[in-house]
């Protein structure tokens, strides 16, 4: 099968403003757009009942994808976009369904009344448990948001885009989420801004209270440390605009503070084949529940 950017699709306001985020993506990357419905069979006499007037839950299953099919090809006339209904577990169905995909796409919604989102079971799972990048999508997500306002302050998506921002660890940087980040601010023609957080060492306590105060001098190794990092890739990618940023402090806080003026943020996830639970890390899922922007999150060993 052709590589595609697959949408789970329910028919939610999430997981439409998923698909409208997976549409744009495709048109940057020149692919396609599967919307994969998944339904879970429901007894017999329930199936049969009437839903919202005449429709039987069968005409509900195959209105979802058609509607938002026919929706997403008349506002996106150049992304190809095909539908695909299966029945089961749905995090199980889209787990299967990543194996063939460049890119998986899923909806999050806003949680009432706090600052944060919801990034429910079947969400987790997926990003726990899929090896291609998972990209989540925030209900009301518009064009716009990704892109910066006009010259008179209007919201617009025909302006340049926001930075992609990557959270980076110098200590452990992997080339797929590397690569990701860089192909995706390439795409957009963005800024790439690479975001290290870090703490300060244990010691630090005991210099200060010698009477010297090492963080000027930690500052500066970790910001070479950075630097160095990222050289190869300035000269694999050398039309990304790079802004390299070092900040002490909690990784998590600081994604989500830049998240707030970015088109997309990147995070990875370190693999964990284990049969016990959901592993995402503590990074990511913070970010996956507070960053309001879509969050990719990139799988790596």
């Amino acid at each position: 099968m052709a590589r595609t950017i697959t949408v789970g699709l329910d028919g939610s306001p999430e997981s439409r403003a998923a698909a409208e985020w997976a549409a744009r993506e495709a048109a940057l990357r020149e692919l396609p757009v599967r919307l994969l419905h998944v339904w879970q069979p429901v007894p017999e006499p329930m199936a049969q009942a009437p839903l919202l007037g005449a429709e039987t839950h069968q005409h509900w299953t195959e209105r979802v994808p058609r509607e938002a099919a026919e929706g997403l090809m008349s506002r996106h006339p150049g992304v190809e976009v095909t539908t695909e209904q299966r029945s089961g577990s749905p995090a199980e169905v889209l787990l299967d369904a990543a194996r063939d995909a460049e890119l998986m796409v899923l909806g999050s919604r806003a949680l009432s009344g706090l600052a944060g989102f919801l990034t429910g079971s079947v969400g987790q799972s997926v990003v726990a448990g899929a090896e291609v990048p998972v990209v989540l999508v925030r209900a009301g997500e518009q064009a716009a948001d990704e892109h910066v306002k006009d010259s008179a302050g209007i919201p617009s998506a025909d302006t340049a885009f926001r930075p992609v921002v990557l959270g980076l660890d110098t200590s452990s940087s992997d080339e797929a989420v590397l690569t990701f980040a860089f192909e995706e601010a390439r795409h957009r023609g963005a800024t790439l801004t690479a975001l290290w957080v870090w703490k300060l060492p244990s010691s630090y306590v005991h210099s200060v209270a010698a009477g010297f105060d090492p963080r000027e001098e930690l500052t500066r190794v970790q910001a070479e440390a950075l630097t160095e990092v990222l050289l190869p890739w300035r000269k694999k990618y050398p039309d990304v605009e790079v802004a390299e940023v070092s900040r002490i402090g909690s990784p998590a806080g600081h994604l989500i503070d830049a998240a707030r003026d970015a088109s997309l943020l990147v995070v990875g996830r370190r693999v964990r084949r284990s049969p016990f639970g959901v592993h995402i890390g503590s990074v990511a899922h913070a970010v996956m529940h507070h960053a309001t922007s879509p969050v990719a999150v990139v799988a790596h060993d």
